[in-house]
């Protein structure tokens, strides 16, 4: 069991929960992630390890509510457990040690950008950090970005900082040239976006792949993606790939594999379901 510590809410529907596990702790590296369970015979959840205090054993999960696995995760409070976390996972990411990085972090995906930016901070590396949300409220983990480098806030509404999306702000910091690397991570149609800014540029692009994963382990071909022609699965020979490489249309397809099952556990409540599969 894993005890919850802290909770806290980012955005109206994303919630960070600090979690005992202290062997996690000591030695995760970003872009790793950890597969958590809440209980017997929940569904298996991959989720990013946004931090961790090695000190006091415990890991930062950031959690958005879309479904109702993860609704049910965000209701838990400090004091309560969670049954199993396992990890670190995945390959860390692959960092430069001198230069100037640009990481552009879109809604919940800026959870994942932190990790990256705190090593690559404490590899004194110069970062630049975009990241972006719907309105003030969606943008999340700024302040902590903030202490390792500039960081420049889009909102589709302009209703804070630069009004637009993350990739106008990205175009035009690149054209100022000068960017050596490029980390993205964000819904899918942004990390495209974004890989379509720098590859006529030239500029490598690394981005974190999030297809359907299951065991974590590659056993189940659940996370299959399509880089460079070539199969991988993101849970272990990811989850971080060469963004010019990626085949984004597979990776958008497969995405939708379980919409239907989802839908359904949606419904489902203690009333019971209001509606059902068309198909097993």
């Amino acid at each position: 069991m894993h005890l919850i510590t802290a909770k806290a809410r980012l955005s109206p529907n994303v919630t960070r929960l600090e979690v005992q596990a202290p062997r996690i702790a000591d030695i995760r590296q970003a872009g790793q992630f950890v597969i958590v369970r809440r209980g017997e015979g929940a569904e298996r959840i991959p989720l990013t390890i946004a931090d961790s205090d090695p000190a006091a054993g415990t890991i930062a999960l950031v959690i958005q509510a879309v479904g109702k696995s993860t609704r049910e995760l965000v209701a838990l409070e400090p004091g309560q457990t969670i049954q199993d976390i396992a990890g670190p996972l995945g390959h860390p990411t692959e960092l430069i040690r001198q230069g100037h990085a640009l990481c552009i972090g879109g809604g919940v995906g800026t959870a994942v950008v932190h990790p990256i930016v705190q090593t690559l901070a404490r590899h004194k590396v110069r970062v630049t950090s975009i990241i972006g949300g719907r309105a003030k409220e969606w943008v999340i983990f700024e302040p902590e970005l903030r202490r390792f480098g500039e960081v420049v806030v889009c909102t589709d509404d302009g209703s804070y900082g630069r009004k637009g999306f993350v990739t106008q702000a990205a175009a035009d910091l690149l054209a100022a040239g000068g960017i050596d690397i490029v980390y993205a991570v964000g819904p899918v149609p942004m990390m495209r976006a974004v890989v379509n800014l720098t590859r006529p540029l030239g500029v490598r692009t690394i981005v974190s792949l999030n297809p359907l994963m299951v065991d974590g382990t590659g056993m189940c071909g659940g996370c299959r993606v399509s880089v460079g022609g070539r199969d991988f699965f993101a849970c272990v020979d990811g989850p971080e790939f060469d963004g010019h490489q990626v085949d984004f249309d597979l990776l958008a397809d497969r995405q939708t594999s379980y919409r239907e099952f989802e839908q359904a556990a949606n419904a489902c409540g203690p009333a019971g379901c209001r509606v059902g599969l068309t198909h097993a």
